[in-house]
C-alpha cells in the first residue's frame, strides 16, 4: 500500500491522554510522558483534523450498566465522591491546544462509543484515522479494530502509543496490527509528518 493514500481524507485521534491516567492514579500509565512530545507534534501538524477523545468515568457504580458494573465495583475508588472530575481533563500541553468543539467524551473503551464520532467523520468524507494515545492494547486497539469494522484504514502511530503495560504494548505493535496489513499501517511519528509535508507538497492532502 502507498503511503499517500492515507491522506484520501484523513483525520487525527488522540486517545485519552488525560490526567486521570497521566497523573498518580490507580490508572497510572507511566509511559504516556514518553510519547506526549510526539503526541503534540502530530496534533500541531494537523489542527483542524486532530480530535481528542476523553475517556469518562461514570459518576457512581450504580450508574454504570451490564458488564461495566462489575468492573467499577472494583475501581470504585475513581467514582462518585472518590473522583476528582478534573482527572477528565487532558493532559496540560494537550488541554493549551485542543480546541473545545474538537474534545469529544466516550464511555467506553472504543472511540467509537461516543455515538455521534462515525456520523461526524463520515460527514466529513474520513475514510483514514490516525490514532495516537492510550493506552495501546486497550483503548487505543479497540478504537482500531472497530475502525476497520466501519470501514476505516487506520494508521498507528507507533511511538505515540502507550501502555501502563509494556509487554501488551508490544504484542499489539509487533504481533497483533501487522496480522492486517491492508487495514492498519504501522508508521512512526516522523513517516507520518513527512507523508503529510509531501502529500501537501503535491497538492494532493485531502483533509477531513
Amino acid at each position: 500500500m502507498k503511503i499517500e493514500t492515507i491522506f484520501d481524507g484523513y483525520c487525527h485521534v488522540v486517545i485519552d491522554m488525560q490526567r486521570l491516567f497521566a497523573e498518580e492514579t490507580v490508572w497510572h500509565a507511566p509511559a504516556m510522558r514518553d510519547i506526549l512530545e510526539n503526541v503534540i507534534a502530530l496534533s500541531r501538524r494537523m489542527p483542524s483534523e486532530t480530535l481528542f477523545a476523553r475517556f469518562i468515568v461514570p459518576a457512581s457504580v450504580d450508574n454504570a450498566s451490564g458488564c461495566w458494573k462489575p468492573y467499577y465495583e472494583r475501581w470504585s475508588m475513581l467514582t462518585g465522591d472518590h473522583h476528582d472530575p478534573a482527572l477528565h481533563d487532558l493532559m496540560g500541553p494537550l488541554r493549551a491546544i485542543a480546541p473545545a468543539g474538537q474534545i469529544f467524551d466516550k464511555p467506553g473503551y472504543s472511540i467509537f462509543s461516543n455515538e455521534t464520532l462515525h456520523s461526524r467523520l463520515q460527514k466529513n468524507g474520513v475514510r483514514t484515522i490516525i490514532v495516537s494515545g492510550a493506552e495501546t492494547d486497550v483503548c487505543v486497539y479497540s478504537s482500531v479494530l472497530q475502525a476497520i469494522d466501519l470501514g476505516y484504514l487506520v494508521v498507528i502511530a507507533t511511538d505515540a502509543v502507550a501502555s501502563s503495560d509494556g509487554a501488551a504494548h508490544r504484542a499489539v505493535i509487533d504481533q497483533l496490527a501487522p496480522r492486517m496489513p491492508e487495514q492498519i499501517l504501522l508508521l512512526s511519528t516522523e513517516e507520518i509528518l513527512s507523508a503529510v509535508d509531501a502529500a501537501a507538497a503535491r497538492g494532493t492532502l485531502t483533509k477531513g
